[in-house]
């Protein structure tokens, strides 16, 4: 798989310490271990001259108050909350003043952000994505790109989860429904 870099984005999602650190309110081990492997896809990423996208779900304290339906905190128990060493992103992750930071508040990276005027305004058409969680956040993330008409491809050995079946479910969706699936090895840039 040969991507051109200057259209092409790796967009990492919610690698932040909540997730991926023991001491997070939503640990899941699967996402620590996603850590090495997506610093592996940034590197070369970058190496080649493509975009870096970083996200971040950060929610405020009051955001699901006198909400009708939706409740991640009812769903998750509070988690990511604005202004906290749990929203950070892990420290393990090299982020640089020229790579995007966004900035959401539900599982999709696109909804009431500033990424697709980003990605427009960069010329990319093609997005590596990789992160935590891989059922939630990275496949809602994902397919709202494909309904875009960006090209997802998920990077399926830098994806992190609660549940090894949760990963599973998000690759095989995503390769049937509306994106493409890869390992590291796979991605090359032309």
């Amino acid at each position: 798989m040969a991507l051109d870099p200057n259209r092409t984005a790796v967009v990492v999602v919610d690698m932040q310490n909540g997730f991926c650190h023991p001491d997070g309110s939503l640990f899941a081990p699967g996402s620590e271990s996603a850590i090495e492997p997506v610093t592996d896809l940034v590197d070369a990423a970058r190496d080649a001259g493509a975009h870096v996208v970083y996200t971040r779900d950060v929610h405020p304290p009051e955001q699901f108050d006198g909400n009708h339906y939706y409740d991640e905190f009812e769903r998750w128990g509070e988690h990511v909350v604005e202004g906290t060493w749990d929203a950070d992103l892990h420290g393990d992750l090299d982020v640089r003043d020229e790579d995007l930071v966004v900035e959401k508040h539900t599982y999709d990276a696109f909804y009431r952000t500033q990424l697709e005027g980003w990605l427009d305004s960069h010329g990319v058409d093609d997005l590596l994505v990789c992160g935590t969680l891989a059922n939630v956040c990275v496949l809602h993330t994902a397919g709202s790109a494909g309904l875009r008409d960006y090209r997802p491809i998920l990077v399926t050995d830098a994806l992190g989860y609660i549940e090894a079946g949760h990963k599973e479910y998000a690759v095989d969706h995503a390769d049937w429904l509306f994106g493409e699936t890869a390992t590291l090895a796979d991605v090359a840039f032309e």
